[in-house]
């Protein structure tokens, strides 16, 4: 048996034995000087999978975010997002650090904006107050839950761009995991969209790196700002060869993540403290609320440590996150932890 079985997040799945040997062999050249085959290939793929014109690859999610965000705004302005949102909670404030833009949190329904609400909240500039030039979306949404968001808000949303002039940047890390839980084509998500960032290194396993898509020129000016923040990779062919395996063979099995994350939070959901409907896991992410009269969140994670289990705590309850790593075998074994924990 494995030490552990790893549920804290898809970031830790391991590149296949195929990525490891496209990694050796990949052809490389100077991707800040234009001219690494591997990556260009990767960009062409990404920005067609998309339906955009272009794509630029970043080392991380957060730089795509980053630089998707810088884009679309200028400082002084104002970003719409969502109150539980990746890149307002868990991005390391580069709206304020980079963009110098002010970030306008707004509630949801499991992480789905009423578009009424954004229209009623979108400012223009004055003497005191911010322009609002950005809504940022998330889908799947990370804090609740890997929940899909409607294709209606997408349309809607785009309505309430186009009324104010607004732009929309998606934080779809997960993008492929709301396509095939929703059965809605990536495309059409990313048409209602100025820019799209995802990942692939979360439960499409490659080892480093994320895209962020959009129409031509607006990459052209995201490749300056990804220089800027120091995310020029020379020979990174050797990690665009991974990413090539991830979007032409890995997508299809995160159905698998889905299954196996419905089956957990089914067989803990009405053990003491533990508040979750598995209905509304809806693709690889459980969170649940937990409050139980002996045992507090961090000695629940510790407990299950103890029997080979890493999971997370976050905004007071626990997150679990299925992946390519943890197989049926992990998943049992996951469940039998929580039962002798709990059930006793």
């Amino acid at each position: 048996m494995k030490t552990f079985s790893d549920f804290r997040s898809d970031t830790v799945t391991r590149p296949t034995e195929e990525m490891r040997r496209a990694m050796a062999e990949a052809e490389v050249g100077d991707d800040v000087l234009g001219d690494d085959p591997t990556v260009q290939k990767l960009e062409v793929l990404a920005a067609s999978i998309m339906g955009k014109e272009a794509a630029l690859f970043v080392p991380s999610g957060t730089m795509g975010n980053s630089i998707g965000v810088k884009i679309w705004t200028r400082e002084l302005q104002e970003v719409i997002v969502e109150e539980k949102c990746h890149i307002y909670n868990m991005e390391s404030t580069h709206m304020t650090f980079i963009s110098r833009v002010t970030p306008r949190p707004l509630p949801s329904k499991r992480g789905a904006l009423d578009p009424e609400l954004v229209r009623s909240n979108v400012r223009l500039a004055s003497v005191q107050t911010p322009q609002t030039s950005l809504i940022c979306l998330e889908n799947t949404h990370n804090n609740w839950g890997g929940s899909v968001i409607p294709l209606e808000t997408f349309k809607e949303m785009r309505k309430v761009a186009d009324e104010y002039g607004l732009k929309i940047h998606l934080d779809g890390a997960r993008i492929f995991n709301a396509s095939l839980a929703s059965g809605v084509p990536v495309k059409e998500y990313a048409r209602y969209c100025d820019s799209v960032m995802f990942c692939l290194s979360k439960g499409l396993s490659s080892p480093v790196g994320s895209m962020l898509v959009s129409d031509r020129a607006s990459i052209d000016y995201a490749r300056r700002v990804r220089k800027a923040l120091g995310g020029g990779m020379r020979q990174a062919g050797v990690l665009a060869a991974c990413g090539l395996i991830s979007l032409t063979k890995m997508i299809d099995r995160l159905k698998e993540d889905h299954l196996r994350a419905r089956r957990l939070a089914e067989a803990i959901y009405d053990l003491p403290g533990i508040t979750l409907n598995p209905v509304e896991v809806e693709t690889n992410i459980i969170v649940f609320y937990f409050n139980h009269p002996k045992i507090t969140i961090p000695e629940l994670l510790n407990k299950l440590k103890e029997k080979g289990i890493l999971a997370l705590g976050v905004f007071g309850g626990v997150r679990l996150v299925t992946h390519k790593d943890v197989d049926d075998e992990d998943v049992e074994r996951a469940i039998k932890a929580f039962r002798e924990i709990l059930a006793s």
